[in-house]
């Protein structure tokens, strides 16, 4: 059976493209020729380093325009803006802290040095043969002795920096021998320093209340009384270590506690006795010695008297009373 023949089909015709485009044939560059070794960059690299911009260039920084950031008159006021409010900020802080603290006053008595901390630890713990107790004062512009020398230059000047430092060392110090007895409890931080708070805040006021009733005035008196009253930890500190070495944990109970602890009562009662003289028993020789002079021309030897026993009542009884609080485990 053969196939029926249809009428011939017209010949296929293939588009032809009318406009002829040749695509470029994509070629790497040619490496650079090499360049001196002395040319090169930092790196080693053959290839020649980017030109820092002309803003660059004459700032000589590498952030070009912004550089001059700082110049910008906007910029210049809001520095100036910020000075202005830090300063007003600092004046305003010091004003109302002035209002309960003198903090120039306070600086003079952390002016201290090594030397000076070490004598005065001594002196605390072994008054016995320290001579003389009376304080060092400078010679004013007129030739008068005007005010005291600060710590450095003074040891029988009070200080509040082995005050302050022995009173952080007391509060560690219970927390740690309560810790190896296996008592120790967060708490523990806050009740021993607010009982020695409490205790050194009483004994100030007690001190004033006794200075109010015996007429006695100093400007210098309040930071004065502070820096005595916590000289008492550093005796206190040693009778609880050696209690604690020697009689292993029972604290002052044992014969050895007790021992230290009258010797370092006895030291730090001395050593009040013979400091404070100058603020509670001053010389009554009628000169003008400025913030130092606390006792009235005329006062009598009844007043003085009983300024005595004061000085003695707080250097012995009152001191044994608060060092057996605090030593106590």
């Amino acid at each position: 059976m053969q196939r029926p023949t249809y009428g011939q089909s017209p010949p296929l015709h293939h588009p032809v493209p009318q406009h002829v485009s040749t695509v470029p044939q994509l070629r790497s560059p040619p490496p650079p020729a090499l360049q001196p070794q002395s040319s090169q960059g930092y790196d080693g690299s053959p290839y020649p380093q980017q030109q820092q911009p002309q803003g660059a260039a004459a700032t000589g920084t590498v952030f070009g325009q912004y550089g001059n950031f700082m110049s910008d008159p906007a910029a210049q006021i809001a520095s100036q803006f910020g000075q202005t409010a830090f300063k007003q900020g600092q004046e305003y802080l010091e004003h109302n802290v002035n209002r309960f603290v003198n903090v120039s006053a306070l600086k003079h008595y952390f002016n201290v040095t090594n030397s000076y901390v070490i004598n005065k630890v001594f002196l605390v713990l072994f008054p016995w043969r320290h001579k003389p107790w009376s304080r060092k004062q400078a010679v004013g512009p007129n030739g008068q002795e005007g005010w005291y020398l600060p710590p450095r230059d003074d040891v029988n000047s009070p200080d509040m920096y082995i005050p302050v430092m022995s009173l952080v060392t007391y509060i560690f110090l219970q927390t740690l021998i309560a810790g190896v007895g296996g008592r120790f409890q967060p708490e523990l931080f806050g009740y021993v320093a607010t009982v020695a708070l409490a205790v050194v805040v009483a004994e100030i006021l007690g001190l004033k209340l006794g200075c109010y009733l015996l007429s006695i005035s100093n400007e210098s008196q309040l930071l004065d009384l502070v820096a005595y009253s916590g000289y008492k930890f550093v005796g206190i500190i040693v009778t609880i270590s050696i209690a604690e070495i020697v009689s292993g944990g029972k604290g002052t109970g044992g014969w050895v506690g007790w021992t230290v602890f009258f010797y370092t009562f006895l030291a730090n009662s001395l050593f009040l006795m013979r400091s404070l003289k100058y603020v509670l028993l001053p010389e009554n020789n009628g000169d003008s010695r400025g913030p130092m002079q606390t006792m009235p021309t005329g006062d009598t030897r009844a007043k003085r008297n009983q300024r005595t026993q004061f000085l003695f009542f707080y250097s012995y009884v009152v001191q044994f009373c608060l060092m057996w609080i605090l030593s106590r485990p």
